[in-house]
């Protein structure tokens, strides 16, 4: 299918051939008829890309801060190849379409097959003429209402929500500053409600439709055009100014609010719809004691992990509006012809044409505030997708490979798999990356052309019944690690998982039975720290040496990003259930030993976790697990001792170790973490049908060791493995 999309770092435009998402639960498979062109958000972040990386960097200030602390903590070389890896990749455009859906995913069943909907969402109603979409994003679109203006719904609820937010009531009084497509909408919306309406913007043409659609002045916000239209909201509202103004422009000035000021009442509402700058005149803004207020896009619901991906809806008692909500009410106003759209189309364009659009749209060369990509109709409606069932393939014993070069198959290519594990595999001799699939057609698209994937896929089924492939790598978000390990063995291959291999015990079993039922037990974990070649060598020299010994594994692990994945931790588990196996795996090494019993406890921030384990020959390890420290402080610090020796390891920099008089030390050149080290031993076992670099009881008691962690954190008591 063709996917409009930008390389963010070097500006690129293109119109790509990728693979047709998947239906997933939870939503619906869409095939697009209409979208609709943000001129505004997506003309500043294609304007953006085009940037120099120094313009990038002024752009986006927010950025650079995280860039500069993750240079503190990683080194300039680590923190360049991950700014580079994200930074050249394609990324999507476009949030707000029309289309017709051709499959229904378990859980939207509310939904059917040839329904005409509209949807939202910038990772989900993109440009492209199939997309996937959560079933809170999307709504029906009544009979009557034309696709090409159902398409315009995620704009409008932008709109509607900003109007929301101002608290309108009947027969008060507005000014709209911006009057591009949002400030167009908002102008319509507000005129539906009872609300004398006044705009501002310097474009003629876009006074002269938001008047036609009701406003009772519009101007340029220059001196003449303000003072016309002051005067003019001063006749109207008795001479005490408007009660709400809308800030719907960008830009970098600041004139907006300043105007806002002159045009608004004592007490009045300022809501900031768009991305306007708000240097507010404190003593203007505080003579009248103006409400600011922020609009944020769709409405209550948005940003909302377990809202707009899980389906979880808001109780309407509670809130009353949300973003689908919004969106219903919209596609209700057009059915009712409350509202119009028809006269803000300033022209509809094949997919195809979309880098020359976006052109056009920048040079300014074509004029209007409402542009649409149209996509081909499809001869014959898309068959539902076939749910595949995997039979067993029986019991299997250890083999070597059947190709001279390996083929391999990626599960997921998110920032670790690409950053790390792939750039490795790519540059490696007598290996191929024969297919990758990702849940995203893009994020599929982008790792074919950086690694020289032979094919790419967004549905894993396509993968995991690809017999020509000798190994699997499973790199997908945590949830999903237990179910795709047991297809990838249940199909006979050599499976590499990153952690954690399972989120409970169930799923632990489950895999323990698949390896029973099949034979197959050629599984690794990405417990990737017991082969830092730093590490292994302080091991060697200073490790327990069969004594019991005493150890402690300290992790500064930080504060997420807002809108993590790995915050959502009834999805994908505790960051310590994510992330804890490889200090647990590390001290089973130091000690070669299994763990018996855990107790662990929670600190002061919620994901802090507190570990003690005690080992089967005594030995007793502690992983404090802490978040609330400095960014700029080394991440991992190891201290052990055992029969007179002492070992430290400082973030896989430097190690140091005593034993009597003598104290050795080693500094790394760079920081090694065993990423590479680990891969070449998984595929020397791949390609002879060796042992694995480590043995699956290990891994299961891992695993089970850190479950163990979060049983140990809710009942207060200590926990067997």
């Amino acid at each position: 299918m063709r996917q409009v999309a930008q390389n963010y770092r070097t500006g690129e435009l293109t119109v790509l051939d990728v693979p047709r998402p998947s239906c997933a639960a939870g939503g619906v498979l869409i095939r697009s008829l209409y979208s609709l062109i943000s001129t505004g958000t997506e003309l500043t972040k294609v304007g953006e890309a085009q940037l120099s990386l120094l313009g990038k960097a002024r752009a986006r200030p927010d950025q650079v801060r995280k860039v500069v602390d993750a240079v503190a903590r990683q080194g300039v070389a680590e923190t360049y190849k991950k700014v580079m890896t994200k930074l050249d990749s394609y990324t999507p455009l476009g949030y707000s379409l029309c289309g017709v859906v051709v499959d229904v995913g378990r859980g939207a069943e509310e939904f059917s097959v040839g329904q005409l909907v509209a949807a939202a969402g910038n990772e989900y109603a993109l440009h492209a003429e199939y997309n996937w979409v959560p079933r809170n994003l999307c709504v029906a679109v009544p009979d009557g209402v034309l696709p090409e203006h159902a398409a315009f719904s995620t704009v409008g609820a932008i709109a509607m929500h900003g109007v929301r937010r101002a608290e309108a009531q009947l027969g008060e009084s507005a000014c709209v500053i911006g009057l591009g497509l949002v400030g167009q909408l908002a102008v319509r919306l507000l005129t539906a409600s009872g609300i004398r309406v006044f705009g501002l913007d310097p474009v003629a043409d876009r006074c002269r439709l938001a008047e036609k659609a009701g406003a009772l002045l519009c101007a340029a916000p220059d001196a003449e055009g303000v003072d016309a239209v002051d005067e003019r909201i001063r006749e109207v509202t008795g001479g005490i100014g408007v009660d709400h103004v809308f800030l719907a422009s960008g830009g970098s000035s600041a004139g907006p609010v300043q105007t806002a000021a002159r045009l608004a009442r004592d007490r009045a509402h300022v809501v900031d719809i768009g991305r306007c700058r708000l240097d507010l005149p404190w003593h203007a803004y505080y003579d009248k004691e103006l409400d600011v207020r922020f609009s944020r896009s769709y409405g209550p619901g948005r940003y909302d992990a377990s809202y707009e991906v899980d389906g979880v809806d808001y109780p309407v008692g509670y809130v009353r509006w949300t973003q689908r909500r919004n969106l219903e009410c919209f596609v209700d106003l057009l059915a009712r012809e409350q509202i119009d759209v028809a006269s803000l189309i300033s022209g509809v364009f094949p997919v195809e044409q979309a880098v020359e659009v976006y052109q056009r749209l920048g040079a300014q060369s074509v004029t209007g505030v409402g542009f649409l990509f149209e996509y081909p109709q499809a001869a014959e409606p898309v068959a539902a997708q076939q749910t595949r069932h995997i039979t067993p393939t029986g019991p299997t014993r250890a083999r070597p490979a059947r190709h001279d070069t390996l083929r391999l198959g990626f599960l997921g290519a998110g920032s670790y798999a690409s950053g790390v594990l792939l750039p490795a595999l790519a540059g490696t001799a007598g290996v191929t990356l024969a297919h990758v699939a990702t849940s995203t057609a893009l994020s599929a698209v982008n790792a074919q052309r950086r690694f020289g994937f032979a094919a790419a896929s967004s549905d894993p089924a396509a993968v995991l019944d690809d017999d020509s492939l000798d190994a699997i790598f499973v790199v997908t978000r945590h949830s999903t690690h237990a179910d795709l390990v047991c297809r990838a063995l249940r199909m006979g291959k050599p499976v590499f998982v990153e952690k954690p291999l399972a989120l409970g015990t169930e799923e632990v079993e489950r895999i323990r039975d698949v390896v029973t039922e099949t034979g197959n037990d050629r599984l690794l974990i990405g417990f990737n720290r017991r082969f830092s070649p730093l590490f292994t060598e302080l091991r060697a020299r200073f490790g327990s040496g069969g004594t019991p010994g005493s150890a402690r594994y300290l992790v500064s692990a930080g504060e997420l990003t807002a809108g993590s994945w790995y915050a959502d931790e009834q999805r994908e588990g505790s960051r310590f259930a994510g992330e804890g196996g490889h200090f647990i795996d590390t001290l089973g090494w130091w000690f070669d030993q299994r763990p018996v019993e855990v107790y662990a406890v929670a600190g002061p921030q919620s994901a802090d976790r507190h570990v003690s384990l005690r080992y089967a020959d005594g030995s007793v390890g502690v992983v404090d697990y802490v978040t609330a420290g400095s960014n700029r402080f080394p991440k991992e610090t190891f201290d052990a001792a055992a029969g007179g020796r002492s070992a430290r390891l400082d973030d896989f920099r430097r190690a140091t170790g005593w034993h009597g008089r003598q104290r050795v030390a080693r500094r790394a050149r760079q920081r090694d973490k065993g990423q590479a080290e680990e891969m070449r031993q998984f595929l020397h076992a791949v390609r002879t049908g060796g042992p694995m670099p480590i043995g699956l009881n290990e891994l299961i008691d891992t695993t089970n060791a850190t479950l163990a962690v979060e049983r140990s954190v809710a009942t207060g008591n200590p926990e067997s493995v």
